[in-house]
């Protein structure tokens, strides 16, 4: 059995603005949704989610499965896995989305069934030269208040981030009270501290693995003893979230994704040639999978094609693997 690469039975891709404004039709076709074999994935604009989803696509639909993917924001991705118009979504970045996984996980809305990404990490960061130089820490921040303008770089108002720096400020933790959160986006942020450390300034931002930044910047993160980003200095886990019913009704699909992968270097490459290299997520994820057959393999054992042929052979057909 072949599949001619990067084409699937279904796929919608939604641009973020029309996204959002949609309703998404929620709690109206949940209950159709729930027999649905199709395969609905909520994508965030982020580049590590959008190519680790275009390889569970491309994995996918040479066995049989119909997906579709719509780029959304993360509260409405959150509402759909709630009321059933959407299955799956790769960016359960926790403690950081607690509020919003936590309630929906406890009524039995949505479940975990894997941490995708092993060693991923959220904390502040600074450039390697103002680490040497004694910023090491939170605590060294507000000595250093001057040297920063009290300013700190985030990525984007409403992030969950965002959020947990504001409470920091209100709190006064670590001194902050009097510092302020210089919010933009991504790119924007990035682009400031590529601007610093072009000039061999201080700047301290908002960092996290896997991304390209720590293949690209000379970077290192803050110690943080009170664990504002969470236990263990802001390390992370990176949720494979489903919706409860729909894991139920689809094991095989349940069992994928429980194998389903990534060191925190090999999305930090996926972000690296997606987000910053600007290649197509289907190139970078067809790039992957031919560059990683034993890994894929791994994700394939005991899951079986949708007529319940084996996996592992119809992949290693389609990619000549």
């Amino acid at each position: 059995m072949t599949f001619p690469l990067n084409v699937r039975a279904t796929q919608a891709r939604l641009p973020a603005a029309m996204a959002l404004a949609l309703p998404l039709t929620l709690g109206m076709v949940a209950s159709a949704q729930a027999d649905d074999d199709t395969l609905h994935i909520g994508v965030p604009a982020w580049p590590g989610i959008t190519v680790k989803t275009e390889i569970a696509e491309q994995l996918l639909a040479p066995l049989g499965y119909d997906t579709t993917s719509q780029e959304l924001g993360l509260q409405v991705i959150y509402q759909g896995l709630e009321t059933g118009d959407l299955d799956v979504f790769l960016g359960g970045w926790m403690p950081a989305q607690e509020a919003m996984y936590g309630p929906r996980e406890e009524s039995g809305a949505i479940i975990s069934v894997a941490n995708n990404v092993d060693g991923a990490q959220m904390t502040l960061a600074v450039p390697e030269y103002t680490y040497a130089a004694g910023i090491q820490s939170f605590a060294d921040l507000d000595e250093n208040r001057d040297m920063f303008e009290g300013k700190i770089h985030g990525f984007g108002a409403g992030s969950a981030a965002s959020e947990l720096l504001n409470e920091a400020i209100d709190n006064d933790t670590w001194g902050l009270g009097d510092w302020q959160i210089v919010d933009t986006s991504t790119v924007g942020m990035l682009s400031a501290a590529r601007d610093a450390i072009s000039r061999e300034e201080p700047i301290v931002w908002v960092g996290w693995t896997p991304h390209w930044m720590n293949l690209e910047l000379p970077m290192a993160y803050l110690a943080d003893s009170k664990n504002l980003f969470g236990e263990n200095n802001g390390e992370s886990e990176v949720l494979t979230v489903m919706r409860g019913d729909y894991a139920e009704a689809h094991p095989n699909l349940k069992a994928f994704f429980e194998q389903f992968t990534f060191s925190a270097e090999e999305q930090s490459w996926m972000i690296l040639e997606y987000g910053l290299e600007e290649r197509p997520a289907d190139e970078v994820a067809e790039q992957w999978i031919r560059d990683n057959a034993e890994r894929v393999e791994a994700m394939l054992e005991g899951v079986t094609t949708a007529e319940g042929e084996s996996a592992w052979e119809v992949i290693q057909d389609t990619f000549s693997l």
